[in-house]
């Protein structure tokens, strides 16, 4: 009789796992659907379209390895790969710089801190809108406020956003100012860091440079490199600044024709759609090859409690 009970409680718990499996697949339906309907299969015939020839008016037709080949003798993507590793090359450490900086500041128990952090995090929010592009070509146009502020001093400014020389650098200095995402986790690491070891390090007789270089960069390190990769994916990602500022011609003279901008110049410009597939699978592979060294390097660097 025990054992007609025991099969029955054991036939009873199988159902009820059962219907807890149907349950928890019934609530992952939703992201099954977004992974193979909006990610997924997307990414999968994006890859097939890289070996085709498509206009969007014709059907595909299938031209090999053209579309990878035809990358080498590509000047413009030459010149969009180039503007957009020196942009994040340059952009990134500067953006992290004063990102810790500010961090450091805030760090040492300021008044209004939850003001001030909220302050400082707003670029981060607004930095990507097309208002703040708009906003940011004015600002360093002709007649701008920057050339109004050097115009006080007796220097006569040029046109910042139409200078093939100088263009670059707005944009730079636009993501530079979208440092708050990176300052707030930064501020959330310093707040980590044991106060017994600047203590023990202040009583060995360092100061506050050698407290700085041997115990805050070290515990900082794992922070450190989680807002390197992000920033670096983020920056090659770059597009709506770009199109805004150059009207959506990467000018002047391709001075700001980010890699991302000429995709898009490709695909929904020039309607060469296997060709922009192309593109947006390198990209792919560039951002991993960086997201690669980056993990590689860490272990050189990168220091964990454990």
């Amino acid at each position: 009789m025990s054992s007609i009970n025991e099969l029955r409680r054991l036939r009873g718990s199988q159902r009820g796992a059962r219907q807890q499996n149907k349950a928890a697949f019934f609530f992952l339906l939703p992201w099954f659907v977004g992974l193979f309907g909006i990610t997924l299969g997307p990414m999968l015939a994006s890859l097939y379209l890289s070996f085709t020839k498509y206009n969007l008016l014709q059907p595909p037709q299938f031209s090999g390895l053209d579309n990878w080949t035809r990358m080498l003798h590509d000047e413009r993507l030459h010149q969009s790969l180039q503007v957009t590793f020196t942009y994040v090359l340059v952009s990134v450490p500067l953006q992290l710089a004063l990102a810790l900086g500010l961090a450091l500041l805030m760090d040492k128990g300021v008044r209004g801190l939850a003001f001030y952090r909220s302050v400082f995090y707003l670029p981060s929010l607004i930095g990507g809108s097309v208002a703040i592009a708009v906003l940011w070509r004015t600002v360093f146009g002709t007649s701008g406020l920057v050339n109004k502020g050097l115009g006080l001093f007796g220097i006569h400014g040029q046109g910042w956003v139409s200078e093939p020389g100088t263009a670059l650098s707005t944009l730079i200095v636009l993501n530079v100012w979208t440092f708050g995402a990176p300052m707030v986790i930064f501020l959330a690491g310093l707040r980590q860091i044991p106060t017994s070891l600047y203590e023990a390090a202040a009583v060995d007789g360092a100061k506050r440079w050698r407290q700085f270089r041997s115990i805050t960069i070290p515990m900082l390190t794992p922070i450190i490199f989680f807002n390197l990769v992000l920033q670096i994916i983020h920056a090659f990602q770059t597009f709506t600044q770009a199109f805004v500022v150059s009207g959506g011609t990467g000018g002047p003279a391709d001075s700001t024709l980010f890699y991302s901008l000429y995709l898009y110049q490709r695909g929904f410009g020039h309607f060469d759609m296997g060709y922009a597939s192309a593109l947006a699978w390198l990209l792919l592979l560039i951002v991993a090859v960086f997201t690669a060294i980056n993990f590689w390097a860490s272990k050189y660097w990168v220091f964990y409690d454990d």
